[in-house]
């Protein structure tokens, strides 16, 4: 990396952008584009980390560089490529093709190489995309997106480039996708590419089917062939070393648990007692890495352990402490700035020494007893803290195989397991006792930690039935955290499920007063959620952030209310009419037979209420949200909420009703429907169209006796859902009065309120106005669903409860259940259960449906700067997307409408069809004329268009703009580019031109080339365009290549010229021009160029020859393209010629080109020349061009003056608005002694080509004819001015 560190640009190119990157993006660590390019590595590093890395060390980047070396000197294979690897490349590849952010998943077993992979693929793309790994899962999410918009802009926005971040936790992508999102508005930064694409790899210990790619502990036919290949590479460089890659032998072998059993012999002789140290420390190493893939402990550690016992040979290395051990063990070091870590070298080999100790008698709870007291009993890195968690009690997902195939391409079904594995192994290899000291072990050794004793309650009161040490533990974990209502909630599950026994046959009042534990338990969790914010883990000090609202303390009192009603009603019926405040429980004392149950009536009394209070709750919380856009909550919530419900409060009514409209109520209460939430769900309880009747006639008859914003907007929920269940809607008097009372919008009132009103008031297709003050009626929504529900419903998906469908009216109100009935009406066949229709909204695939479509009212819109806006008449609304990542593009768009509890929201946004009827069709290029001006020795043309497509006359540049554009150009030389490293592989094939856009903003141009594309179809891929800038120049990609340009998107101008790659046995043809100049000899003498269509070339070559007095003869070009690296010959008809070279090589050289120079003698009549190129297969010689020169051409005739008036008399007015390039023909001029130095001087000064060009002939008007021959001839020898002449001389 001799010129620094660089970073891929979207186009190809590599841009250097120093260590101040890597520096500021903490969060990241970066794979530069030159990764150890130009570096010499030391030999005994790199043999030393190839050997690490064949042991079982995690992959580094320099193991891929190594291997890339290997391969290109031949003294090595390349790196062994899983069958996964082309299916990952590729999917990353496609979803580049979109610019909306997108996560590519890889699953793999512990130990099968899928860390490596995912490194591959980043190294083997790391000069198409900026790759990165997140080096902390924990880490911030803001912080992170900062980086990753930090990354992605590097250098400047012009060298914008997809990140391509690797991702060990599947859960991340989406908050991170937002905060992206958040960070790319800020800035205002538009993009058509991708800002990131997400590589998530993901271990998982049992991975089934799945569309994503998945790695698992067996090898196909076609890698166990690429693994044996290598092992013999690896034997001949390493020898009998190779014995001890059990890394690489593992999975060479096919997973062979025999070779793992083999290698790990040494631990069968383990015995219980008296171990030394250093095995203590391999049965250490061997239980966390069989537990927890991916851990490890610091070389200092085990020194310091070891220290203990061997305080003698403290100079010894940890690889010689630990034999017999040491091959089983690697340390490795990936970070200078951190310590050498150690652990086993393959998960298999952890687990075959765990199962070979057991099988010795050294259990697991002994062994991770004895490491929490010999390692953890001292202050511990939190690394290891968080390893020790993981261990005991990170619980992992149960698998169960579902043999239908599922439309997201999940085919498991998950539940989580109760405690993690090595605590469900010990209860299983051992005993329950076991698992539970070890628990208790970690409850001492950790004081501060709740985590440990809130397992360890949990084992107590789940597996081994001992309520009182379950109290206990919960109590303390509790305390260590009373802050923490997930904490808080074990106490009172602890409670909830003594009571929930049946072992235990409990007396009336233990059931109470065990269920008054619970409740109060239960109680102070639902305190402590409503004030956590957010914050539901605490750990050491630092707070991981959740926006998960508990509510596992609500639901927990329903459950024991269910278990009071079940264990007390079923003891005495009286209980029914006791529990739903029917009769008061002291009246009926006698009755239930206990006397002393009256110290427990207030707890009795108040339970109705607090059922209808946490039941309404639920009846929200799962009406208005769900976990997320593809998840429905646990079926038993559900159940369990309405169960409870229905004990105490549906089909229980009050022992006095006083007023007629409380019957209804209680008629309601029976029916679920007495909320707005219970009325939005009735189509979704499947209710028929005469209990809608019902609902909508007590929801009107309360509204009428209560006026109410609740009777309100009940009465007219529940018409619109009697509506949407197919009833025609017919207004009567009451139902125009209570939507005449609808107010709009206000932060005062009930979100449902608001949802109402907006919702009866927005937009049809046939209006452009609303009675409302839309993007306020909208903020005041937030405002009230802010205040009311967002503290519950955080971090939850709020569900679309209505969309805005085609007609008047109610008609024009669709519910969601009648969107989803309709689909699922056609898709039967396909869709067997919940989790697939929420695959179809997760997706949003259910609107592209034809029958939706033509329910629901497609809304016009616009895209900008990463937000939505619906357009009606002049006024752009302000809306949320239910899929943020269809916002990464501005652009016109379509979608359909549905409100959620929190406002309106877009769904199924689609571009709209182009804005613009232009095609990109040659004949649409409209050719402008530049304005030439020049300064000293520089030319400068500028340009000005309206919105169109455009081609300028003298450059041929094209361009396409949206709004009226100015700017300007200079042709500049290729020479000073060509040996900077970046263009060290290519050739020019189009002129070098510096732009500068001066007024507004060019969407593409299209820069032409001289490359002959016709016969190689692939040659496309070999083009490239030279970008030059402050920090350097680079090679960007083309988007487009067509037979004369390239094209480039969103174009940052800067000198710019077409390459071309130039490879090994990769041929060229172009199309150059042939320039002859006669000279100013006795004899014809010509001299003959073969040259590119570069004007800063040609006119180098001009200079040249008119310095010596040669002027130009005109003849067309070759038709035929010319191959580069052929010889050509040139030859004439004329016997006396005499030509040469008699070949000439057609290269690349720019400066002092070589050319053929024919004489004649004495020549005085017409005669050809022919250009012949050598084909290398056969030697044959192809004619590629001729042309005839004619005694006029080189002998000075008359044509230029006629009857007295000369050519440049006749043709003033087209000479001075025609001719631009002034400066050469002044020092032509000037050389001749034609024009003064003053008088040069005086023409320079003027700022247009035209007024020079007058100036020049008003000069030439005093020197009379032979300064006019002289401006004739100067102007017939410039190759871009001969044109002109002769088709002027044509005219006459």
């Amino acid at each position: 990396m001799a010129s620094g560190l660089a970073l891929s640009t979207a186009r190809g190119g590599e841009i250097y952008v120093g260590s101040e990157i890597r520096d500021s993006l903490s969060q990241l660590d970066i794979l530069y584009a030159n990764q150890f390019e130009g570096e010499s590595l030391d030999p005994e590093v790199v043999e030393h980390t190839e050997e690490t890395f064949y042991k079982g060390a995690p992959p580094e980047w320099l193991n891929f560089d190594i291997s890339e070396q290997a391969e290109s000197e031949g003294t090595g294979t390349s790196f062994i490529k899983r069958d996964g690897y082309d299916t990952l490349k590729q999917q990353i590849q496609n979803k580049r093709k979109s610019p909306r952010i997108s996560t590519v998943k890889l699953f793999h077993q512990p130990g099968c190489g899928g860390t490596t992979l995912a490194m591959q693929v980043l190294w083997d793309l790391r000069k198409t995309f900026r790759c990165a790994v997140l080096t902390d899962s924990t880490s911030d999410i803001t912080n992170v997106a900062t980086d990753v918009v930090h990354l992605f802009t590097a250098g400047s926005r012009g060298y914008q480039n997809t990140v391509l971040l690797l991702l060990n936790d599947e859960h991340i992508p989406e908050n991170l996708q937002n905060s992206i999102m958040e960070k790319m508005a800020e800035q205002k930064i538009v993009t058509t590419m991708p800002v990131v694409i997400f590589l998530t790899c993901v271990r998982k210990d049992a991975v089934l089917q799945s569309d994503h790619v998945v790695l698992r502990k067996v090898l196909s036919e076609t890698e166990k062939q690429k693994f044996n290949e290598k092992k013999e590479e690896l034997i001949k460089k390493y020898r009998d070393r190779c014995g001890q890659f059990h890394g690489f032998n593992i999975m060479q072998t096919n997973f062979s648990q025999a070779y793992v059993e083999q290698a790990c012999t040494v631990f069968s002789t383990v015995q219980r007692s008296n171990k030394p140290l250093k095995t203590q420390l391999a049965t250490f190493l061997s239980l966390l890495n069989a537990y927890v893939p991916g851990s490890y402990l610091l070389e200092s550690q085990c020194l310091d352990f070891l220290q203990h016992e061997d305080s003698i040979h403290g100079h010894l290395s940890l690889e010689d402490r630990m034999r017999p051990f040491s091959h089983l063990i690697i340390t490795f070091q990936h970070d200078a700035r951190s310590g050498k870590k150690v652990c086993m070298a393959h998960p298999m080999i952890a687990q075959c020494c765990t199962e070979l100790m057991g099988d010795a008698g050294v259990t697991r709870s002994d062994t991770a007893r004895n490491f929490l007291n010999r390692l953890c009993r001292d202050e511990i890195p939190p690394h290891l803290l968080g390893f020790v968690r993981d261990m005991l009690t990170k619980r992992g997902m149960k698998l169960e195989e579902n043999p239908k195939k599922r439309i997201n391409g999940d085919e498991n079904k998950k539940d989580q397991e109760r405690f993690s594995r090595l605590i469900l192994d010990i209860q299983k290899k051992e005993c329950k006792v076991d698992s539970a000291s070890v628990l208790k072990v970690a409850s001492k050794i950790f004081v501060q930690n709740p985590f440990f004793p809130q397992a360890l309650a949990r084992f107590y009161y789940i597996e081994i039935k001992d309520y009182n040490k379950a109290e206990r533990w919960a109590k303390e974990a509790k305390e260590r955290d009373p802050k923490n209502s997930f904490v808080a909630d074990t106490l009172g599950q602890v409670y909830k499920n003594q009571l929930k026994t049946k072992e235990f046959s409990l007396k009336q009042r233990e059931i109470l007063q065990l269920a008054k534990k619970a409740i109060e338990a239960f109680k102070d969790e639902e305190r402590l959620a409503e004030n956590e914010y957010g914050a539901d883990m605490k750990e050491d000090g630092n707070t991981r952030v959740s926006n998960i609202f508990n509510i596992r303390g609500q639901f927990g009192y329903l459950q024991v209310c269910n278990l009071i009603y079940d264990r007390l009603v079923s003891q005495n019926e009286t209980w029914k009419r006791v529990l739903t405040n029917n009769v008061s429980m002291c009246s009926v004392l006698g009755l239930l037979g206990d006397n002393k149950l009256y110290r427990l009536n207030g707890l009795v009394s108040s339970l109705r209420d607090e059922v209808e209070k946490k039941c309404a709750f639920f009846d929200k919380y799962l009406t208005y949200s769900k976990p997320d856009m593809r998840k429905d909550d646990a079926p038993y919530i559900s159940r369990d909420t309405s169960e409870c419900y229905k004990n105490y409060v549906g089909d229980s009514p009050p022992k006095h009703l006083k007023e007629k409209c409380d019957d209804h109520i209680q008629k309601l209460k029976e029916k679920l429907s007495v909320t707005s939430a219970g009325v939005l769900s009735c189509l979704d309880r499947k209710y028929t169209e005469s209990d809608l009747q019902e609902i909508t006639t007590w929801w009107k008859e309360i509204h009428s006796r209560k006026d109410t914003q609740t009777s309100l907007v009940n009465y007219i929920l529940a018409q619109i859902m009697l509506n949407n269940l197919g009833e025609i809607f017919s207004s009567d008097a009451k139902f125009s009065t209570a939507l005449r009372q609808l107010t709009p919008p206000s932060p005062q009132n009930a979100p449902e309120l608001n949802m109402l009103a907006l919702l009866l008031n927005w937009p049809t297709d046939s209006e452009d106005k609303s009675d409302f003050d839309l993007s306020q009626s909208i903020q005041y929504m937030y405002s009230s669903y802010e205040h009311t529900y967002k503290t519950h419903f955080r971090s939850r998906y709020l569900r679309p409860l209505f969309f805005i469908g085609k007609g008047q009216n109610l008609d024009r109100i669709v519910h969601r259940r009648v969107l989803e009935d309709l689909f699922l009406a056609q898709k039967e066949d396909v869709i067997q259960d919940v989790q697939d229709l929420n695959s179809y909204w997760g997706s949003e695939k259910i609107f592209q449906d034809p029958m939706i479509q033509q329910r629901l009212l497609q809304i016009e819109g616009r895209v900008r700067n990463y937000r939505l806006y619906a357009i009606f008449g002049s006024k752009e609304i302000e809306l949320e997307a239910n899929m943020q990542n269809t916002l990464w593009r501005p652009r016109q768009v379509t979608f359909y409408l549905g409100f959620t509890i929190r406002g309106p929201v877009a769904f199924g946004i689609q571009t709209k069809i182009a804005e613009t009827g232009l095609k990109q069709d040659i004949s649409d290029w409209t050719e402008l004329k530049p304005e030439v001006n020049r300064v000293d020795d520089v030319q400068t043309y500028s340009l000005h268009s309206e919105a169109g497509y455009y081609e300028c006359s003298v450059s041929a540049v094209r361009w396409f703009c949206k709004e009226t554009v100015s700017f300007e150009y200079q042709f500049t030389s290729w020479e000073k580019y060509m040996t900077t490293p970046s263009c060290v592989d290519y050739i020019p094939a189009g002129p070098l031109l510096d732009i500068k856009v001066t007024t507004g903003k060019i969407e593409e141009v299209h820069l032409p080339h001289w490359i002959c594309t016709d016969d190689n179809p692939t040659i496309s891929d070999n083009f490239a365009v030279l970008h030059v800038d402050t920090s350097g120049d680079y090679v960007e990609k083309v988007s487009e290549v067509t037979s004369s340009h390239v094209k480039l998107l969103q174009p940052v101008f800067s000198p710019r010229g077409v390459m071309i790659r130039m490879k090994l046995g990769f041929s060229v043809k172009v199309f150059y021009d042939v320039l002859i100049f006669k000279t100013n000899k006795a004899s014809l003498t010509l001299h003959v160029y073969l040259l590119p269509p570069d004007p800063v070339v040609q006119q180098a070559v001009e200079r040249q020859e008119n310095s010596d007095a040669s002027r130009s003869i005109r003849k067309p070009s070759p038709d035929k393209p010319l191959r580069l690296e052929n010889h050509f010959f040139l030859t004439t008809d004329t016997e006396t010629a005499e030509i040469c070279p008699d070949k000439l090589k057609l290269t690349c050289e720019r400066k002092n080109p070589n050319f053929f120079e024919v004489f004649i003698r004495n020549a005085n009549s017409d005669f050809s020349l022919k250009l012949e190129g050598e084909q290398k297969k056969n030697k044959e010689k192809e004619t590629v061009w001729t042309c005839m020169i004619r005694k006029d051409d080189y002998q000075k005739g008359s044509s230029y003056q006629e009857q007295g008036q000369h050519f440049v008399d006749r043709h003033r007015t087209d000479l001075i608005n025609r001719v631009t390039d002034t400066g050469t023909i002044l020092d032509q001029l000037k050389d001749r002694g034609i024009i003064s130095n003053e008088n040069y001087d005086t023409v320079r000064a003027l700022k247009t080509t035209q007024d020079q060009m007058r100036e020049i002939l008003r000069f030439l008007n005093s020197a009379g004819r032979a300064g006019k021959d002289a401006l004739y001839e100067i102007m017939r020898g410039m190759k871009h001015l001969s044109f002109l002449i002769f088709e002027l001389e044509g005219s006459e």
